[in-house]
């Protein structure tokens, strides 16, 4: 690599007045930056105003990147070619944003005081470096927020979302206010497109006890766009049945049977749970909807006598536990419980694990809008969570009422 005669009076000039640190940055972007070059020259063919046969596509100008390294934040721009294959430099390795996000995670937990201990077994498993300058946390945070912001209020109105998934997941975060760390609900809601395809619709932080923090979250999507929802996955929160009553007149609510089954299980003694387990288990392998219900009642009956409690709790939940009988068959594995919306939380507590204690709730949400809006862009991509014949289905004619009484129940 040249150096140009002004790149070169630069280092005379830092030689000269002893500012070491800052040659070697210099140095630094020069190198890298002459490899980015070696490489634009053999991406595309040609070099910089040369004639060939061999080339691909022109130069046109570059765009800036900010790559932190022990000497600093080098300031490095990577060519633009008008036509051809999208070119990055190999020297530098893209990032993911969800890496960006627990990056940005670890330097916000600088500034708030997290534990240091804490803040370097964080560093330690995602591999990052602690020499990285309050400058480039701001820069780091400030871009992160503004794509994980954009992600949650894009509007919805380009479909219609049949069936909609609420669950919540728990994250340790500070509160300065009360001077602890407190147990926060992060509540997740994602959908199936009329065409088949799932989205994640919307993330917020709150309390997943709160009705009137459910309702607010609900609105907050059908103001988005969030419409033709015919059927409600979730589990028996009062508040959140209160929600769904008050957002979603018309639609059904279904009460996830994972859920219920542990509920149910409570009522029984331990040495009986595997038999009563496997009995409930048995209602979900039959044919037809006659037969669901059919053998709902059947399992009720036999739990009479020994265990009271468990055939009432059966007899009352009926209605919300098989409230997927009434859509097409071919949907029934994939709406009768939050399974789904389970497996997306679990990554969730993947990531958020890490952490531990989040400084506040901004960090929260930072991080784990991140891992959503990297999980939304692979379901878009993804092929269909449901057929299109299946989905076709949903547009018969149906009767309203039997959705609505679950909910007034």
């Amino acid at each position: 690599m040249t150096l140009s005669e002004s790149a070169i009076n630069e280092i005379l000039a830092a030689l000269e007045t002893g500012n070491g640190t800052d040659l070697v940055r210099q140095l630094a972007e020069f190198g890298i930056q002459g490899l980015i070059e070696a490489e634009a020259t053999e991406h595309v063919g040609a070099d910089k105003w040369e004639r060939s046969i061999d080339r691909i596509a022109h130069r046109n100008g570059h765009r800036p990147r900010t790559l932190s390294t022990k000497a600093g934040d080098l300031q490095l721009g990577i060519p633009k070619f008008d036509r051809g294959p999208s070119f990055f430099p190999s020297v530098l390795e893209p990032r993911r944003r969800i890496d960006q996000a627990m990056h940005a995670v670890v330097m916000e937990a600088y500034v708030n005081g997290v534990s240091t201990r804490s803040v370097d077994n964080l560093v330690a498993a995602l591999g990052v470096d602690t020499g990285i300058s309050k400058s480039e946390v701001s820069r780091i945070c400030a871009a992160l927020d503004e794509r994980v912001n954009a992600f949650r209020n894009r509007t919805l109105g380009h479909t219609e979302f049949p069936y909609v998934y609420l669950d919540a997941t728990y994250v340790h975060v500070r509160d300065d206010a009360l001077g602890q760390v407190v147990s926060r609900a992060v509540v997740i809601a994602t959908g199936i497109t009329a065409e088949g395809g799932r989205e994640i619709l919307g993330v917020d932080i709150g309390d997943s006890e709160d009705a009137t923090f459910w309702t607010a979250f609900l609105r907050s999507l059908k103001k988005r766009g969030l419409s033709g929802v015919r059927l409600v996955i979730s589990d028996a929160h009062e508040g959140l049945k209160k929600a769904i009553r008050t957002c979603f007149q018309g639609a059904g609510w279904q009460r996830c049977r994972v859920h219920y089954i542990r509920n149910l299980l409570a009522t029984v003694p331990k040495g009986q749970s595997e038999v009563v387990a496997a009995a409930f288990r048995s209602i979900f392998a039959q044919g037809t909807v006659e037969e669901v219900h059919a053998r709902w009642d059947e399992v009720g009956d036999t739990l009479e006598t020994k265990h009271p409690k468990a055939a009432a709790s059966m007899r009352a939940a009926k209605t919300d536990v098989l409230a997927f009988a009434a859509f097409p068959k071919a949907h029934w594995r994939k709406i009768w419980s939050n399974n789904p919306l389970e497996r997306l939380n679990k990554e969730v507590k993947r990531r958020s694990n890490v952490v531990g204690i989040f400084p506040n709730d901004k960090a929260a949400i930072r991080l784990i809008g991140a891992v959503l809006a990297d999980q939304h862009e692979e379901w878009v991509i993804a092929r269909r969570y449901m057929s299109e014949g299946s989905m076709a289905e949903l547009r018969q004619p149906r009767d309203t009422d039997q959705s609505q009484a679950q909910l007034e129940a």
